[in-house]
């Protein structure tokens, strides 16, 4: 049986991993990178304080293929890639996880292209910069204290109408007391966008309040949906664009096709590693059982 798996991040390598470890499928992995990125390091990237990517071959078991490039679209068995490879398949594992593109002008925390360069620019700015971190999640409020860490002469501001939603009341309380103690700003507030594309310092995106935004480089934190690529291939997806599943997280549209992580619509999920590492585990899982 020949399995696809289309993404290698959390839940396309831990789908991959437990196929191969439960049955002998023959099992290729596509991925855009060599690599694979682990994105709950992408903010110790930005900052220089640690690496975010590991050999993808040393993360798979022995006899997993792994080909380089991004699927163009995936059809009846088939699939093409932008370099004009095809290749056939019996399942397929859809594991693209997030996608989309950060407003113009600003770098793109949760992907590794925008993390680089957000980390060449950080090195490039003077003493005394500005940079505006958009979003007061996780990745927001990790990302602002690792660049006050690495960077104490620059003002770090941290901008959301909340911080941490995802925490309790005193896990909040002391994230907000040790983001201050790091000389993190906290502005609760929303960024939206002005008449003009954001260039680093103008006016181009303004506070919700009616404040300009001006800093010197802006990194934004905040979830923005997923990659087109289901929708291109005509299965059924969600208004964010994610593969509509049923309740074994197989595509409503192709029984052949399953999904997991962010690019699934599973009911009640929110997108994160921490929903992708069971869903993979899962859908490996489940795979397994049909070779």
């Amino acid at each position: 049986m020949k399995v696809v798996v289309v993404g290698a991040g959390y839940a396309g390598v831990i789908a991959a991993n437990r196929l191969r470890k439960r049955s002998e499928a023959q099992v290729t992995v596509i991925n855009p990178r060599p690599e694979f990125v682990q994105r709950i390091r992408l903010h110790q990237h930005i900052a220089d304080a640690g690496t975010a990517t590991v050999p993808l071959v040393d993360m798979l078991r022995p006899g997993i293929a792994v080909r380089s490039g991004a699927v163009d679209k995936i059809g009846d068995g088939g699939l093409t890639i932008t370099d004009g490879g095809e290749m056939e398949f019996d399942h397929l594992v859809y594991a693209v996880g997030a996608g989309g593109a950060a407003p113009a002008g600003t770098f793109d925390v949760g992907t590794w292209e925008d993390a680089e360069a957000a980390r060449v620019a950080l090195a490039a700015l003077p003493a005394r910069g500005t940079v505006v971190v958009v979003g007061g999640g996780l990745t927001g409020i990790e990302t602002a204290a690792e660049v006050a860490a690495a960077r104490p002469d620059l003002s770090v501001r941290l901008i959301s109408p909340e911080l941490g939603a995802s925490l309790s009341d005193g896990a909040r309380a002391r994230v907000e007391d040790g983001l201050r103690e790091s000389g993190v700003q906290i502005v609760r507030d929303t960024v939206v966008p002005g008449d003009a594309g954001l260039v680093p310092g103008d006016a181009g995106f303004r506070l919700g309040s009616g404040g300009p935004l001006d800093a010197d480089l802006v990194l934004w934190a905040i979830a923005h949906g997923v990659a087109d690529l289901a929708a291109r291939s005509g299965w059924d997806v969600d208004a964010a664009g994610r593969v509509v599943v049923d309740e074994r997280l197989r595509s409503v549209s192709d029984p052949r096709v399953f999904a997991a992580g962010d690019a699934a619509a599973v009911p009640g999920s929110r997108m994160s590693c921490a929903a992708s590492i069971p869903q993979g585990t899962y859908v490996g899982e489940a795979v397994a059982r049909l070779a």
